[in-house]
């Protein structure tokens, strides 16, 4: 997550250039590279507020004067039409995130003839993800398919952490996903493991609660939704 007042005391504290409009995305990217060398850049774009940036750092959003000055986080509404502005742009890069893990380095509940499928952020030793998960079948019969993405709460070298891994490393990792979160003992393994890109992936996208869920539209849903709401939910979306 951005460190706000980090960032807004970088910026004031950098000297101005004073790009024309034609060069204001270079002086905006300049501006940034200095007190935000850590991030990359993925887009710069003019917004409907005259004077104001949308610069797209992965899946975050932040705007910024032409003159690269000025930052703002947060939404940018159009009260004339009430639309969310930022929303979209978020879970358009949110989905895009997810989608590049590759579904080889999940977890997959799938039905024989899924309608949806749901990207889910999940620690083992979590109540609501426990929940969840002791429903999946409800999801299954819902059309639903769920892709699991591991986000051990408690960090590198924790038990939840050595869970996901053995979870991850078993010859047959629904069961011994299922059985983790049932309370069950598993079988201690280590393997190569995608956990650390996981938990990376989901701090990259300001998780901080588990179950998180992503929809196919890249919208973020947090906490645990029943398979009926979360079909709806859906549905809705997909319109």
């Amino acid at each position: 997550m951005l460190n706000q007042l980090r960032i807004l005391a970088a910026v004031v504290a950098l000297p101005l250039a004073a790009p024309t409009v034609s060069g204001a995305d270079a002086a905006i990217e300049a501006r940034l590279k200095q007190v935000l060398p850590e991030y990359k850049i993925d887009s710069i774009a003019e917004t409907p507020m005259k004077g104001v940036y949308e610069v797209m750092l992965g899946s975050q959003v932040i705007y910024v004067s032409r003159d690269g000055r000025y930052m703002m986080q947060g939404r940018l509404i159009d009260l004339e039409t009430r639309e969310d502005l930022t929303e979209p742009r978020r879970s358009a890069a949110r989905k895009q995130a997810v989608d590049q893990v590759g579904e080889d380095r999940m977890v997959i509940f799938s039905p024989d003839k899924p309608k949806h499928t749901v990207t889910v952020f999940t620690d083992i030793d979590c109540g609501y993800c426990r929940k969840l998960h002791s429903e999946i079948d409800s999801y299954l019969k819902a059309g639903i398919r769920v892709r699991y993405l591991f986000f051990p709460r408690a960090g590198m070298g924790s038990e939840s952490f050595n869970e996901a891994v053995s979870v991850w490393c078993a010859a047959d990792r629904q069961r011994a996903m299922t059985d983790a979160k049932a309370g069950k003992p598993i079988e201690v393994k280590t393997c190569e493991n995608p956990v650390v890109d996981h938990m990376q992936l989901g701090e990259s996208l300001q998780i901080s609660g588990t179950p998180a869920i992503v929809l196919e539209t890249g919208d973020l849903v947090p906490g645990y939704v029943p398979a009926e709401r979360l079909a709806a939910m859906l549905q809705a979306a997909g319109r």
